[in-house]
């Protein structure tokens, strides 16, 4: 299935093939996170919000350091992708900006999360995730998930799997995180191929039942767990 389908040829259609227009990194991670928050409900939908975004941002770091709070939410007004607002789209760009001025990019934050004893990005996420909400107050968003509450954060391990890792599909950037380190972004697709497969009995695709299934792969790939995600959800996601 890797061999057959991990090509970017097979991207479309998938908020992935929007991170492909960003050479520097600094944009290309901002992009990432943008359309991974955005990757919910049908893929139609999803690249046409993905869209309107990226348009109203232009250059995405110039953007976020030159722009003001204030004018993101006016600008981001009539913006609406299923359950989320204006509102939070700009509270997650204002987010972006707090945490680049803070920590110098968002792979630099993420990686600040991860302790030396982590097997896992499970700490770092909720490290993550605390800080693009606290300009906010930490308040509940449909952008970012509260990993706290036992979310499988299936967006946010969907933007580590691009960043991270770096092959014909993921453009990977972010050298300073361990892909051995990567959980499966769970979804009812890879949930159901997983059970399929008896790589989990678990019912409920929480972040127990990923840990359960990325363990499964480490057993193929130890390295790089993540790396079957894109080949084994394509032909059910993009009809390949």
């Amino acid at each position: 299935m890797y061999a057959a389908y991990n090509h970017r040829r097979f991207v479309h259609p998938d908020p992935l093939e929007f991170l492909y227009a960003y050479d520097d990194l600094r944009d290309r991670e901002i992009v990432a996170l943008i359309a991974s928050s955005l990757a919910y409900g049908r893929v139609q939908q999803i690249l046409r919000s993905v869209s309107i975004v990226l348009e109203a941002i232009g250059s995405p770091l110039r953007y976020v350091r030159t722009t003001s709070r204030p004018k993101m939410k006016r600008q981001f007004r009539d913006f609406k992708h299923r359950f989320t607002t204006g509102d939070e789209m700009a509270d997650l760009l204002s987010g972006i900006e707090r945490v680049i001025e803070k920590h110098g990019s968002l792979g630099d934050c993420f990686a600040r999360g991860i302790d030396r004893k982590d097997k896992t990005v499970k700490s770092a996420l909720r490290h993550f995730a605390r800080e693009l909400t606290a300009s906010v107050g930490n308040k509940k968003t449909s952008l970012i998930p509260d990993p706290q509450k036992g979310s499988a954060c299936k967006r946010l391990n969907l933007m580590l799997r691009w960043m991270v890792r770096k092959d014909e599909v993921d453009p990977g950037g972010w050298d300073q995180i361990d892909t051995s380190m990567l959980i499966v972004p769970l979804d009812i697709h890879m949930h159901r191929i997983a059970i399929e497969h008896g790589l989990t009995r678990r019912k409920n695709a929480d972040m127990r039942t990923a840990l359960e299934i990325t363990d499964a792969f480490a057993g193929y790939s130890p390295e790089d767990p993540v790396r079957y995600d894109f080949a084994l959800t394509r032909p059910s996601i993009g009809g390949h």
